[in-house]
């Protein structure tokens, strides 16, 4: 097993400990979160575990099937309990960058509606300021190239030097890539997001913007998977 994939599966290890018996939970999306679902459902069936997940896209929605883990639609959930997921960065203030793996918007509506969000994540993902990773913004596929340039010029007058701003395509790169909740994502190139704040705020108030991957205040708990265990950080 190599050094990321033992590091992801020690830090998933670890979220096990947040998740008790009659809890509802979230199951984020990603492969650190995948590797949680999958050790969630061997502990189900070796103590009997009382628990019912919802996933936070079809693919983990998928990975919770074919491991026989209960799932609940959100529209019966009267609370969540905890919602365990990834991030493709995370900085010293709990601040987040997600949204990768085209999931964002359904990510950040099961984390908001729970009453504690865990953060799992490998040691390459913990950063001192966000912005290396593209930040994804999931937008309306109608005048989306008005929004992008919107979305550009928020971030220019938010303290992002150069923000290259990208339509997220398939692989093929001829077809736009589209969310599960029927979106495009645009995929901003930022370098560094000075301020993560004032940057998810001018996001939030444009017109054709769904969501963005911008997480603020969200994480209350990260626990960083390292080679022989796990480091667990609390807020």
């Amino acid at each position: 097993m190599s050094s990321a994939a033992e590091q992801k599966t020690n830090a998933a290890k670890a979220a096990l400990t947040y998740v008790e018996d009659g809890m509802t939970v979230g199951l984020g999306s990603g492969s650190t979160a995948a590797i949680f679902v999958r050790l969630l459902a061997e502990r189900i069936q070796k103590e009997g575990l009382n628990i019912q997940g919802i996933p936070t896209s079809k693919a983990t929605e998928q990975i919770a099937l074919d491991h026989k883990v209960p799932l609940m639609p959100i529209e019966h959930a009267s609370k969540i309990d905890v919602t365990i997921d990834g991030a493709d960065e995370v900085d010293g203030r709990f601040r987040l960058i997600k949204g990768g793996g085209a999931c964002l918007l359904r990510e950040k509506i099961i984390a908001a509606a729970s009453d504690l969000m865990v953060v799992v994540i490998d040691e390459t993902k913990l950063v001192g300021r966000l912005g290396q990773f593209p930040l994804p913004v999931e937008v309306d596929p109608f005048g989306f190239t008005i929004t992008a340039k919107k979305i550009f010029e928020a971030l220019r007058k938010t303290g992002v030097a150069k923000p290259e701003v990208e339509l997220r395509c398939l692989a093929d790169g001829r077809e736009p890539l589209i969310t599960d909740g029927g979106n495009y994502i645009l995929d901003c190139a930022c370098g560094e997001i000075p301020d993560p704040e004032a940057s998810a705020n001018a996001l939030a108030n444009i017109a054709g913007v769904v969501d963005h991957g911008l997480f603020i205040d969200l994480a209350r708990v990260v626990i960083v998977g390292e080679d022989k265990g796990a480091r667990v950080m609390e807020l």
